[in-house]
């Protein structure tokens, strides 16, 4: 049974940083991408960034590129998303996902585990 929690959701002030959590357990960590997507109501599940199997190549929306970061810790079986420069377009919930895929893919319907999301308000 594959789990994978998030953490770290809240409320930000615009120009600050959140930082949110992911931990993966009931597979093996290091054998899946993983990735960050985001949703508002009404709106499509949208890809945020995406970090291969041993963390060397990251990919991230335009929207978010040079403020946001994706990284892993393979001895916490988990993955990070730093975000710096918030702006209030980036309230969503967030989502974790993990992908049996060795390619990044930007596309939600091909990831194979999510979270449940947590929350993230930006306030101007």
């Amino acid at each position: 049974q594959v789990e994978l929690v998030e953490s770290g959701g809240g409320l930000g002030q615009a120009g600050g940083s959140l930082r949110l959590s992911c931990a993966m357990s009931g597979r093996t960590f290091r054998l899946y991408t993983m990735n960050w997507f985001r949703q508002t109501p009404g709106k499509e599940r949208g890809f945020v960034a995406a970090i291969t199997l041993g963390g060397g190549r990251t990919e991230y929306a335009d929207s978010v590129k040079s403020r946001f970061t994706i990284s892993r810790d393979g001895a916490k079986n988990t993955v990070y998303l730093q975000m710096n420069s918030l702006k209030p377009e980036d309230t969503a919930v967030y989502y974790c996902a993990a992908d049996k895929a060795t390619t990044l893919s930007t596309i939600h319907s091909t990831m194979n585990y999510w979270g449940k999301g947590t929350l993230v308000t930006v306030s101007s």
